[in-house]
């Protein structure tokens, strides 16, 4: 028998409702926060308190928010001409959490050095040839020389 269509309908029927849900999920996240556990030192007395703490948007975090996977949003991304206007979402999606973690990482409510390296921020440093540039043939002859020592 032949098949009126091929494949499953996407799980939002326009970019507008993918929009909706994906800011379903940022106010999840702004609603719920992480909770971490401080020690104050309160008349003499040590007092344990829970502290909200900032909740670090992901992609991740929104799709199984969404019950989908990330193969989704690479799809639409990776079809830009068909997918239309929820590339164009998608791509808004992506700003938003990277936003949320950088400024988030910025005002130091969430851990830089974890947040710098997940958006690609992390620094690079020189360590081993102290801004000289490397060749092979200086290696082998620094080489040759420390083994002549």
């Amino acid at each position: 028998m032949n098949r009126a269509k091929h494949g499953r309908d996407k799980l939002f029927g326009t970019p507008t409702l993918l929009w909706e849900a994906a800011c379903e999920y940022f106010r999840w996240v702004e609603e719920n926060p992480l909770y971490e556990t401080k020690v104050f030192n309160y008349q003499g007395t040590i007092v344990t308190e829970k502290v909200p703490i900032m909740r670090a948007m992901t992609l991740a975090g929104l799709c199984f928010y969404l019950n989908c996977n990330e193969a989704y949003f690479r799809q639409f991304e990776k079809d830009k001409e068909e997918s239309g206007d929820y590339s164009t979402v998608i791509t808004d999606i992506r700003t938003v959490i990277y936003r949320q973690k950088f400024e988030g990482a910025a005002g130091n409510l969430l851990n830089a050095n974890i947040i710098s390296r997940d958006l690609g921020l992390a620094d690079k440093k020189d360590v081993s040839s102290n801004g000289e540039t490397l060749s092979f043939t200086n290696f082998l002859i620094q080489s040759s020389e420390e083994d002549e020592e």
